[in-house]
């Protein structure tokens, strides 16, 4: 529930647990400045990402690999400032915390002290990164882990298509989303993965999963918020739904200063201002 301004409280890893049991499906929109964060916060999101796709949708990035711990820092301190009430989980980005664990702890320090968010995100599986979500929740960071898709490693999966569909993918997939559980991951991320699958993992674990592209059968669901709104002229994945044209009505604003600067109808005396007399 919500008020005109926002939140009646800040939700916890705690909350999205009680959700999963209660049945009641998890909303996540991803933002990237302190604008658009308000604007989610006073929808009442459940969850806001600052994801590395802001190396696409802000940076102008073919992929994520680009984007540094400094950039997350930035924009996730951003968001903070504009969803001060919302639970914000920002993504470590790539080579920050695959070295060691040792290179993930201080990465992770410095996240979470000078973006002031409330958990991060961590892509893959397997025993090097549990044991990496083991050391940074033992320090008591909240983690939330990402499988399926995972953007920092597209060029290794061959290109952005959907994983786990092969028997042997689907369940070493399973595998890790109960090894990521077991190290104390507050959710899982599943990106790009078969519905039946994805429910299947969803079932197994007593934390949520959130879905993009992985079907009906998660806890909740995640998008990027200028992909929901079209605002990304020509991004048509199968999994996306747009809930708004904010992109056409932009565009059409936009025009409308151009013309009415050149045809002499904007500023006019209204939008001045006299001297005193």
């Amino acid at each position: 529930m919500t008020t005109s301004s926002g939140p009646e409280r800040a939700k916890s890893v705690h909350s999205f647990r009680e959700m999963k049991r209660r049945g009641e499906p998890i909303t996540v929109l991803t933002a990237y400045d302190h604008l658009l964060a308000g604007y989610l916060e006073r929808a009442g999101v459940d969850m806001i990402l600052v994801g590395d796709s802001l190396g696409m949708t802000v940076l102008g990035y073919a992929s994520t690999v680009p984007v540094t711990l400094d950039d997350m820092i930035h924009h996730g301190s951003a968001v903070r400032r504009g969803a001060p009430r919302s639970f914000v989980v920002l993504d470590l980005p790539f080579m920050s915390y695959q070295v060691s664990a040792e290179q993930a702890l201080l990465s992770a320090g410095r996240a979470m002290k000078e973006s002031e968010v409330n958990a991060l995100k961590l892509e893959g599986g397997g025993p090097a990164i549990a044991e990496t979500v083991r050391r940074m929740t033992s320090a008591g960071v909240p983690v939330m882990g990402h499988l399926g898709l995972t953007p920092q490693s597209v060029h290794q999966l061959g290109g952005y298509r959907v994983q786990g569909r092969a028997p042997s993918d689907a369940e070493r997939m399973e595998a890790d989303a109960l090894e990521l559980e077991a190290a104390g991951c507050f959710a899982v991320v599943l990106e790009l993965v078969p519905s039946e699958l994805a429910a299947r993992i969803s079932e197994r674990l007593d934390i949520p999963t959130i879905g993009i592209g992985a079907g009906p059968g998660c806890d909740g669901q995640v998008l990027v918020t200028y992909d929901a709104l079209g605002m990304n002229p020509g991004f048509e994945p199968r999994f996306l739904r747009r809930f708004a044209e904010a992109g056409r009505e932009i565009e059409r604003g936009l025009q409308a200063f151009v013309e009415s600067v050149r045809d002499g109808t904007f500023p006019t005396d209204e939008h001045g201002f006299s001297a005193d007399p």
